[in-house]
């Protein structure tokens, strides 16, 4: 079997949990990047005996639009998908059940959903250095689990149940919009590498308020850390989710 990696990862903790699954199973990984805004995903296209791992973060309990869009465009042609949500310990909501109806319209037979734990990509102090060895032993005991049933033979594979609501809940906007401080040199790799191409590439200083999805990846990258969001604003967010956060969630398989 191929083995792929369909991910939308903006600051990374998406790819780490992603890589962790896919290494377990000792094959080749060929990686589709959803958050790349110049790739043609119309022009990928899978086969019935390959195995893709799609993973996305949840966005305030939903797939971030960009990464349903462009899901969409991929041709999965019957091939077996592990459906992988990530979220920063607070909760997933319908983000997972939303991926797979996402993947099955685009093809994908869904045999396995995991809900998984990274650290929050706005406040750090929630899920701190996670995924963390203990996740790290959970999510490799997930994906033998996942392999098994591929060996078992994938013309017949069962869909899992997977938890939440086909009236999706609504969708938040873009609350928390980086903005540059006077230490930014106009370098320009926050706008080559913005998947909603929000930032100006003539003035990166700039950015448009209306296409930014807050995913953080500018001031995950910025090499003058001179993007920032309005601090006010991240601890008031911060403290309607502490008590939510305030427990260690759990890594969830649904086979």
């Amino acid at each position: 079997m191929r083995v792929f990696q369909i991910v939308f990862s903006p600051t990374g903790g998406t790819q780490k949990v992603t890589d962790i699954i896919t290494s377990e199973w000792g094959k080749p990984v060929e990686k589709i990047d959803l958050s790349d805004p110049e790739a043609d995903f119309s022009a990928v296209s899978l086969e019935k005996g390959d195995v893709a791992v799609i993973a996305v973060p949840s966005f305030g309990g939903r797939v971030p639009s960009l990464a349903t869009e462009r899901l969409e465009k991929i041709h999965g042609n019957q091939a077996a998908c592990v459906a992988v949500c990530v979220y920063g310990n607070r909760a997933y909501e319908d983000t997972l059940i939303e991926l797979t109806d996402t993947a099955e319209k685009s093809g994908f037979r869904v045999i396995a959903g995991i809900a998984a734990i990274a650290e929050h990509s706005i406040m750090h102090q929630y899920a701190t250095g996670r995924p963390d060895e203990q996740d790290r032993s959970e999510l490799q005991n997930f994906a033998d689990k996942i392999l098994v049933k591929i060996n078992d033979g994938l013309s017949d594979m069962s869909t899992p149940q997977i938890p939440g609501n086909h009236s999706y809940k609504k969708a938040g906007g873009a609350g928390l919009v980086p903005k540059a401080d006077h230490t930014c040199n106009a370098c320009g790799l926050c706008a080559e590498k913005c998947p909603a191409q929000a930032i100006s590439k003539e003035n990166p200083r700039e950015t448009d308020g209306k296409k930014c999805i807050s995913c953080m990846r500018c001031i995950e990258i910025c090499p003058q850390s001179a993007r920032k969001v309005n601090g006010a604003m991240v601890a008031v967010a911060a403290m309607a989710i502490k008590k939510a956060c305030l427990e260690r969630k759990n890594n969830e398989l649904f086979l």
